[in-house]
């Protein structure tokens, strides 16, 4: 059966640059099936979930619904359900967590100081293993039903206690795709062999950048030359580099927009990123080929 994925994988798109961008995640957990917009279109009140839609545009938070791995079976009692907000900004990453009976609550949440990474004391900080979220959300597409549930099963069966479903990650294409936090790296095209060292690597600081898409806390030009710095120069310390600035490339002519500019055809960005410690300052040029950046 042919499948978006399918095609991806053959012509073998690359996969640097295509992570969904968020600063902050919120993540809720919610049994039972999923619709293909999920926050208003499964066992959550539709109209907590699209209050929530609506709070959090402009404030660099993401939130998706969350679920163990399995039977997905929701008898529609109240239950307390388990809340995540983590922060992937380098340097300032954080895991918070929260038992809940009442999702409502979280409206009410300062979610412009969470974009911003102040947890504003919310729950208690998460100390377990790096977590797995595989999207799994196959009324959004079907590979991520297709390919994403036997991995989020197979990680689960193995051992992995922090793997979650979670509802959309956004390119459906590189499925099973990934997220692990704390750091925000996605990665695509996933096996369990692989995340199984992804997430040996997170234990330990560091990221693994083969598969990987990008960090979410950068725009994805960012993203992509965050991970072209990585494999010439071999860092693996997820939070040693940062990226210091991004311009239009070339430079847009007298009196054109730069944001317009870097969005044209013929054009790109040109990124600047810097190692924590003062040794190395990289400069890379990043422009969109078929939707993706190179």
């Amino acid at each position: 059966m042919s499948t978006c994925a399918t095609a991806s994988r053959q012509s073998a798109e690359p996969l640097a640059g295509t992570s969904a961008t968020a600063r902050t995640w919120l993540l809720l957990e919610q049994p039972g099936p999923w619709g293909a917009k999920a926050l208003t279109s499964s066992h959550l009140d539709p109209h907590v979930g699209r209050a929530l839609e609506e709070a959090v545009e402009g404030t660099g938070v993401r939130v998706a619904l969350i679920r163990r791995p399995g039977r997905h079976a929701d008898c529609h009692t109240p239950a307390r359900r388990r809340v995540f907000l983590a922060h992937t900004v380098p340097g300032r990453s954080w895991v918070r967590t929260a038992v809940t009976a009442d999702p409502a609550g979280l409206l009410d949440l300062d979610l412009a100081a969470l974009g911003a990474g102040d947890h504003t004391g919310f729950g208690e900080p998460y100390t377990g293993e790096p977590l797995a979220l595989v999207c799994t959300n196959g009324k959004r597409d079907r590979c991520c039903a297709l390919l994403g549930r036997p991995l989020a099963a197979e990680l689960a069966a193995g051992g992995t206690d922090s793997v979650w479903e979670v509802t959309h990650l956004g390119g459906h294409r590189f499925s099973p795709t990934l997220l692990v936090l704390p750091y925000g790296y996605a990665y695509g095209r996933a096996t369990a062999h692989q995340i199984k060292g992804v997430l040996e690597a997170a234990r330990d600081g560091r990221i693994v950048v083969d598969g990987c898409r990008g960090r979410s806390a950068w725009e994805r030009p960012a993203q992509a030359a965050d991970l072209a710095v990585r494999a010439l120069t071999g860092e693996a310390d997820a939070d040693a580099l940062t990226v210091v600035r991004t311009d239009a490339w070339p430079a847009p002519a007298p009196g054109e927009d730069a944001d317009a500019a870097g969005r044209t055809a013929a054009r790109g960005w040109r990124v600047t990123l810097a190692h924590r410690d003062g040794r190395g300052r990289w400069s890379r040029g990043v422009r969109t080929v078929h939707g993706h950046e190179r």
